[in-house]
């Protein structure tokens, strides 16, 4: 990678300006509330079509992050098909945008069931799914019935997919807080997540405050949490792929990140 090509998780409403506002060159965000069920929206004055036209000019890449409640890997059908909806619509404005990207959890199945039948339902969801721009599955830190928290599993999601229709639509987004807390080593994690996936379309950054297999996805900024620096410049630099600061402070906060990271990897 010549130049880092890096940004924040930032507010909706304007994130061209947020962008500019930590020296960054793209920008992550919502469309809309990320606990609701709500369809996306653009905040952004003058919707997506201004929105779009906005980033262009400034070169500013622009990634969507699903709503959290999304799981369309579980049993309970009055989750998942809402929750297959809902990331059709994600998707398709995210596309309006002009957006590279659309993140989305992994989700999990419940404690009685076989993770056979949540990997299954991730091959019908993406089967169903008409993609005009990349769907990139993250990695999680918690659950012992999650799609996504072990690389096992993950390779398992990742052979289910792979026989949909528009399966090689599907990317992979890698967090560094969630491997940590989900008790995978960040040493190897890229060459891991590579055999596995054979892509990393995008790197979140971020520090965690909790310890290693804790389990819990607790974002902390650089040096203020348990995962040591020089783990994060190597992931980002092997991985070679856009990186998001999902971590604390604001425009500050990030800022101060996304320069760290800037000064340590080429």
């Amino acid at each position: 990678m010549s130049e880092l090509h890096i940004g924040g998780h930032v507010d909706q409403t304007d994130p061209i300006t947020e962008a500019l506002a930590r020296k960054a060159s793209l920008s992550q965000f919502f469309l809309g509330d990320p606990q609701g069920w709500k369809g996306p929206v653009v905040a952004y004055d003058g919707g997506a079509p201004a929105l779009r036209a906005a980033a262009e000019s400034a070169g500013i890449d622009l990634y969507v992050h699903a709503p959290y409640v999304l799981n369309v890997a579980t049993t309970n059908n009055r989750i998942r098909i809402p929750s297959r909806k809902l990331l059709q619509q994600t998707i398709n404005t995210a596309a309006e945008i002009g957006a590279k990207g659309v993140i989305v959890h992994g989700g999990h199945v419940l404690s009685s069931d076989d993770p056979a039948v949540g990997y299954d339902n991730w091959r019908k969801c993406v089967d169903g799914l008409d993609m005009p721009v990349p769907l990139l599955v993250e990695n999680t830190a918690g659950g012992d019935n999650a799609m996504a928290r072990r690389l096992e599993r993950i390779a398992l999601m990742w052979d289910a997919i792979g026989v949909a229709a528009g399966g090689d639509t599907v990317g992979f987004c890698l967090d560094t807080c969630h491997a940590h807390a989900g008790g995978e080593e960040l040493a190897d994690i890229v060459d891991r997540v590579l055999a596995i996936t054979g892509r990393i379309d995008l790197v979140h950054a971020n520090d965690s405050r909790d310890t290693f297999d804790s389990g819990a996805d607790r974002h902390a900024n650089f040096g203020d949490g348990n995962i040591a620096g020089g783990d994060l410049v190597d992931v980002v630099g092997a991985a070679s792929a856009p990186v998001v600061c999902e971590t604390p402070g604001g425009a500050d906060g990030q800022g101060a990140d996304i320069a760290w990271l800037r000064e340590r990897v080429s």
